[in-house]
């Protein structure tokens, strides 16, 4: 019977002293994703334990030394700032400015004269003109115009210059402006004076693209004034044509 008893004290004491090595000694240490060392360093098992964790970053080796432990990029890191988008390029301008204008195009006249002189003429005034600027020029202009009268044949010339200004409009339109100094002859003789006068002439048009480069369309009207006769005289003209630029 002792001998029993004995056999089970044996028994007893080895289940206990399998059971103090398999079971931590503190309970704690089941809910640490990992463990320190005797030296102060993170284990590799550990250091595994972590990486296959649902943390948001990830240990990518762990030596024993001093230096910070590289962790992989934050989804919630606020660090990085997005790079604002660079400003939009806006194009100036798709039509090309020449410094060279030639004008040919079609001209009316209305003379108004003393004693009753009265004439609505037709024909045609060229001009050509060079741009300093992109907005300044200098213009020169010649224009013939022609009438009947109880079958007498009248003609008004000028040929002059002066300075111009334009503007680029939208889409291509150009606007511009002139005041021009010239001399004028008109015929046929009469008695009431010589037949050539200082004449002027103020006014503007439009010049409109087209499918050519080089090539735009002009319409535009002035006020040309004349000293015929010693006496001041007012006349519109009108005109249209196409202007060449090179």
């Amino acid at each position: 019977m002792r001998q029993i008893l004995f056999l089970l004290g044996v028994v007893f004491l080895a289940s206990g002293s399998l059971n103090a090595q398999t079971s931590p000694a503190n309970p704690l240490l089941l809910a640490a994703p990992f463990s320190l060392s005797s030296a102060g360093a993170v284990s590799a098992d550990s250091a595994a334990t972590v990486s296959s964790s649902s943390t948001p970053f990830s240990v990518s080796s762990v030596a024993n030394t001093s230096e910070p432990v590289a962790l992989t990029a934050n989804p919630f890191s606020t660090t990085s700032a997005a790079i604002p988008a660079a400003d939009p390029q806006y194009v100036q301008g798709v039509f090309t400015n020449y410094n060279w204008q030639g004008y040919l195009g079609y001209s009316f006249f209305h003379f108004n004269g003393p004693h009753g002189i009265s004439r609505s003429m037709n024909g045609f005034n060229y001009s050509l003109v060079y741009y300093f600027t992109s907005w300044f020029g200098i213009d020169g202009e010649m224009m013939a115009t022609h009438d009947s009268f109880n079958r007498q044949s009248d003609w008004f010339l000028f040929g002059g210059g002066g300075p111009r200004v334009r503007w680029l409009a939208p889409k291509g339109i150009e606007v511009w402006g002139h005041a021009l100094i010239a001399f004028s002859h008109l015929t046929p003789q009469t008695a009431f004076g010589k037949q050539e006068a200082l004449a002027y002439e103020v006014g503007g048009g439009a010049d409109f693209p087209t499918p050519f480069r080089r090539l735009s369309l002009r319409v535009g009207a002035d006020m040309v004034g004349t000293q015929y006769f010693h006496d001041n005289q007012f006349g519109p003209k009108a005109f249209a044509g196409a202007v060449f630029k090179f």
